[in-house]
């Protein structure tokens, strides 16, 4: 089955003409080589076109489209989703890259399980360089519950959306899921997190390689940087989103999960645009998420929730925002 499935990888990008090469050369470099590339291209200018059709214009397994006017995020997911022709999909931003293995040890669960829907591994985390940075991607990884002990079939599919164990990139699932699913614009800049939550909870089978197959690359230009400090921020969205969701039973301690690791923040970004009623509401209706009153955060959040009352009541401008 691995030799004869064809795996579509998509390839969002945006203005990164200096990293796209080494994240196309990695996908032409797989070892599973029934492969399609679809590239969307969402930049202000020609320079990412120009590269594309100067260096890779004669390998017929990449698809190239520029969207003009320009799709977003959400959208231009979504359409190279909707072009996929393959029998997976796998998704890489255009500054990540795969390892050489990747597509071949994504696959290789379907053989033991025919009836999965997703898998996903490890991911390394690397500077603007392409250096690795070990230590960090061991932290990055047991952070988001990706360990040893975690590997295989995931007994509550959803969860895995849930809590981010599931990656942004560097997956594979099956296109006719992905399909249904697709990204939603309707998200903001959360659009990652909330494919990832509800493409698991939709999954009957997930499986989790104890692996690395993707480079993440940490650089200081992100898609959501712009909003991180606002009250627009990815953060808050993923908080609404997870607080709204209907869930059964079994998955409430997913939710708690989710919720913990939300709420603080979402607390320190009302009490910095100017909100203090709203953080006060989420810091009490969430008090596992400060350990009951032991973490030190719950404190210092009621310093900024208390600085945000006094700035209202004396009429004077709210302080600048910034990052939780």
């Amino acid at each position: 089955m691995t030799t004869s499935c064809k795996v579509s990888i998509c390839v969002p990008t945006y203005n990164r003409p200096e990293l796209i090469v080494e994240c196309l050369d990695s996908c032409l470099a797989q070892t599973h080589t029934n492969i399609e590339i679809l590239i969307g291209d969402d930049s202000s200018d020609d320079r990412t076109q120009a590269l594309i059709e100067t260096r890779y214009a004669h390998d017929a397994r990449i698809h190239y489209v520029r969207n003009e006017p320009s799709l977003g995020q959400a959208r231009n997911v979504a359409s190279l989703f909707a072009r996929a022709s393959g029998d997976k999909i796998a998704l890489i931003h255009d500054d990540d890259y795969f390892a050489h293995d990747a597509i071949a040890s994504l696959l290789a669960p379907w053989q033991q399980y025919p009836q999965l829907e997703v898998a996903f591994a490890d991911q390394y985390e690397v500077d603007v360089q392409g250096n690795v940075d070990t230590a960090k991607s061991e932290a990055l990884n047991t952070d988001f519950h990706r360990t040893a002990s975690a590997e295989g079939l995931q007994q509550q599919p959803g969860r895995t959306g849930l809590v981010q164990m599931f990656p942004n990139n560097g997956w594979m699932a099956n296109a006719d899921l992905v399909k249904r699913i697709s990204y939603r614009d309707d998200v903001g800049m959360c659009c990652d997190y909330v494919f990832g939550s509800e493409l698991c909870l939709a999954a009957a089978q997930v499986y989790y390689l104890h692996r690395y197959v993707s480079y993440y690359r940490k650089t200081e230009v992100s898609i959501s940087h712009g909003t991180r400090g606002s009250a627009s921020a990815a953060s808050l969205t993923a908080f609404e989103f997870v607080t709204a969701l209907q869930l059964d039973a079994s998955l409430e301690p997913a939710r708690r999960v989710a919720l913990r690791r939300l709420a603080p923040i979402v607390v320190s970004l009302y009490a910095k645009n100017d909100a203090p009623l709203a953080a006060l509401r989420v810091a009490f209706e969430h008090p596992y998420a400060y350990a009951y009153g032991l973490d030190a955060r719950l404190y210092y959040h009621l310093s900024l929730i208390v600085r945000a009352f006094i700035t209202m009541k004396r009429g004077l401008p709210p302080s600048a925002p910034r990052f939780p």
